[in-house]
C-alpha cells in the first residue's frame, strides 16, 4: 500500500510539473497539439500507477520527452508563422455585420446550435446584434457587438476618466503581503495606523484588505463584520 502511495505521489508530481511547464492555459484554451500532449501525459502517468510491475521510468521518461517536444514546437511556432498556423490553426471569422458565414462554419465543423450557444454565453441574443464573431484557434468564440448594440462608454460621452490599475492586496487571511506593501511605497507602521483608525487592533483581525488606484482602502473583517472603505492615499501618492 505504501509503495502504491509513493508511486502515485511521484507520478502526480511529475504530471503537474509537466503541465506547469506548458504554461498557464486553461483546458479550454489549449491549442490542438497541446491538448494531444496533455491527454498523452495523463495516460502515461496512469499506466505505471495501475501496474506495480511497470517501472516508474517508463512513465516518467516519455512524459519528460513530451514536454521537451512541446517546448520545441512552441519555440518553432514563435519563429515561424507557417508552423504556428500548422500546429495551432488560424482564427476564422464566422459572422460579418450580422451575416453568418455558413461555408466557414461547415469548414470548421461548427454547427448553428454551437454558434447560438456561444453567442448567448457572450451575452448576445441574436446574430443580427453582432458586428464580428471570430472562432479562435483555441475553439473560443470572440463576439463583438455592432456599434448600435454595444454599451455606451465614457469615450462615447466624451468624459474624462482617471487611471485605473490593479488593486494592491495588503492583507490576506490576517497576514501581511509585504511585497505589495512595498509596491505601495508605504510602511508597515503606516498600515497599522490606518487599521487602528478604522476599528482594527491588528492585521490578524482583517480577512482581506486592499488598496485601489484611486487611493481608497477596503478592509473586510471576520465573523460578518461590516466592510470599511475609506480614503487612504491622495491621487498623487498612487505610484504603482
Amino acid at each position: 500500500m505504501l509503495t502504491i502511495l509513493i508511486r502515485s505521489l511521484i507520478l502526480v508530481s511529475v504530471a503537474v510539473l509537466t503541465f506547469r511547464l506548458m504554461g498557464k492555459r486553461q483546458v479550454g484554451q489549449l491549442q490542438p497539439f497541446e491538448l494531444v500532449i496533455a491527454i498523452m501525459i495523463a495516460d502515461l502517468a496512469a499506466t505505471p500507477m495501475e501496474s506495480l510491475d511497470t517501472p516508474l521510468w517508463r512513465g516518467i521518461a516519455p512524459m519528460l520527452s513530451l514536454i521537451v517536444l512541446h517546448q520545441l514546437i512552441t519555440m518553432l511556432s514563435l519563429k515561424s508563422q507557417a508552423l504556428r498556423a500548422f500546429f495551432s490553426g488560424r482564427p476564422t471569422v464566422v459572422i460579418r455585420n450580422g451575416q453568418i458565414d455558413y461555408q466557414a462554419l461547415r469548414k470548421l465543423c461548427f454547427n448553428l446550435n454551437d454558434l447560438l450557444e456561444e453567442l448567448r454565453t457572450g451575452g448576445v441574443l441574436t446574430p443580427s446584434e453582432v458586428g464580428t464573431a471570430i472562432l479562435e484557434t483555441s475553439g473560443k468564440l470572440s463576439v463583438f457587438q455592432d456599434s448600435s448594440h454595444r454599451p455606451v462608454t465614457p469615450e462615447d460621452l466624451k468624459l474624462q476618466t482617471g487611471y485605473e490599475g490593479i488593486p494592491l492586496t495588503l492583507i490576506m487571511d490576517g497576514r501581511l503581503e509585504k511585497h505589495n506593501l512595498g509596491l505601495s511605497g508605504k510602511s508597515e507602521k503606516w498600515l497599522d495606523q490606518q487599521l487602528c483608525e478604522n476599528g482594527f487592533d491588528s492585521k490578524e483581525q482583517v480577512l482581506l484588505g486592499y488598496l485601489d488606484t484611486n487611493g481608497m482602502m477596503s478592509l473586510y473583517g471576520y465573523e460578518g463584520k461590516s466592510p470599511v472603505r475609506f480614503t487612504a492615499l491622495q491621487e498623487n501618492e498612487v505610484i504603482w
